[in-house]
């Protein structure tokens, strides 16, 4: 079986793919790859293939089986790839929500039947729940002011708020959800969850229905959405949810931004309804630049790049090893993305 690496990786990690044997031939040709931006860029820089490069690129495509990693990143190429790739039969793509770029592919219901689509999620979680607490901190210690004061060289006491003993209601309990609440006990905070069955799980106090949202919301000190972008989770966290959060509470969102009423979000953070946002995910992607959340001093602010990680390669390729070896035993494989949330 043929697997293309159609995605720039360190030549150790296709190594490590070829290591993984069981009669699978790796096509993997870096010169026909993007050069990546940063370290674990999965885009690269833009790439103009020549034409002897192109026909190189195509009779790889003619041959896959397998593929890691979309081409480009990009929604668009991932149409073109299937349309050149007959025998492809499985995707493992590079980012957690890839079922999106699966969407926006608008592939035909053929294609869709033809090829299995994985996710890497639960790759990210460690590097959300970090980019999540730091900012919970440094709102929580007023970090701006003590930097306002350090450079007026100005000495001034106050009391300083704390997450132990506080509450923190985490919306979505995957991957990201899960290892949020793991570092949040180790801060003594008390963590409710919130599911679509409202199980308590492992480092969950206590386990809420997204039905009983609102309710979970409106006793906690901070909440943070994790979920991923679908039709079902569309504005889930909108303005009922946010008007009921306390007024000294502080909110984050570290999955997808359209789970958020984000003018429901702004109007509350102007009006100081809530104390601030810890935001790594907007709508749209990029931020328009006139949008307020730029510039407001309550807010920390990623632009969306708080996963990323110098050991997000290496991780993704050691989901997709394992995966291979269960593609080979005819086992189910992790992070299948629905053909029909496309999550």
């Amino acid at each position: 079986m043929n697997v293309m690496i159609a995605s720039p990786i360190e030549p150790e990690l296709a190594e490590r793919i070829r290591r993984v044997g069981l009669g699978y031939e790796v096509l993997w040709e870096p010169d026909l790859l993007p050069e990546p931006r940063y370290p674990s860029d999965h885009g690269g820089k833009p790439l103009t293939r020549d034409d002897a490069q192109q026909a190189r690129w195509n009779a790889l495509l003619a041959r896959a089986e397998v593929m890691y990693g979309i081409p480009g990143d990009s929604p668009a190429q991932l149409a073109v790839t299937v349309g050149k790739a007959p025998r492809l039969r499985w995707v493992q793509c590079t980012a957690a929500g890839a079922g999106g770029q699966v969407r926006a592919a608008n592939l035909s219901p053929e294609d869709l039947e033809r090829i299995v689509f994985t996710t890497s999620a639960g790759v990210h979680g460690t590097m959300l729940a970090e980019f999540f607490l730091t900012g919970l901190l440094a709102l929580r210690k007023d970090l701006r002011r003590l930097e306002r004061l350090r450079a007026k060289r100005a000495w001034d006491h106050w009391a300083m708020g704390e997450l132990n003993g506080s509450t923190l209601a985490i919306v979505g309990m995957g991957s990201i959800g899960t290892a949020i609440a793991r570092i949040a006990r180790a801060f003594g905070m008390r963590v409710l969850g919130v599911t679509r069955d409202g199980r308590a799980l492992e480092d969950v106090d206590k386990g809420y229905p997204t039905s009983n949202l609102v309710e979970a919301v409106a006793q906690s000190d901070a909440v943070v959405v994790t979920l991923p972008g679908t039709a079902l989770t569309e504005k889930l966290f909108g303005r009922p949810a946010i008007e009921a959060m306390k007024r000294d509470a502080i909110f984050g969102s570290v999955g997808r931004g359209t789970v958020v009423d984000q003018d429901a979000l702004i109007e509350a953070l102007q009006s100081g309804a809530i104390a601030g946002a810890v935001l790594d995910v907007f709508t749209p992607e990029p931020l328009p630049p006139n949008n307020p959340l730029w510039t407001m001093q309550n807010v920390i602010f990623s632009p969306h790049t708080a996963a990323l990680s110098v050991r997000e390669n290496a991780r993704i390729v050691e989901l997709f090893c394992d995966n291979l070896e269960r593609f080979a035993k005819g086992n189910p494989l992790r992070n299948v993305v629905s053909v029909t949330e496309f999550y």
